[in-house]
């Protein structure tokens, strides 16, 4: 009998939707309080997921869910430099 396989789930904070890890984007607060994408999902830090998609990262700047997560606030400068990266990897959000 195979064993079965937990697959790990976290929320989107900007559609609130529950995916598993690996169709999701983590952004980084790093211990010097730079905020990151990280795309390995290894790196340590606090971590918020994201869809990959634009329309969830605009719902999460307009509703505060990034600076929530990451218990802190986030300067306008970085929204404009993540929403570069995230950008370059959109992928339509289902």
């Amino acid at each position: 009998m195979g064993q079965v396989r937990k697959i790990p789930m976290r929320k989107c904070i900007g559609c609130q939707e529950m995916k598993s890890k690996k169709e999701m984007m983590r952004i980084l607060r790093t211990t010097e309080d730079a905020i990151v994408l990280d795309t390995t999902g290894k790196k340590n830090g606090r971590g918020a997921y994201l869809c990959f998609s634009k329309e969830c990262f605009e719902k999460a700047v307009k509703n505060k869910g990034l600076e929530r997560s990451l218990k802190m606030s986030i300067p306008k400068s970085v929204y404009e430099e993540l929403e570069k990266e995230i950008g370059s990897i959109e992928i339509k959000c289902e």
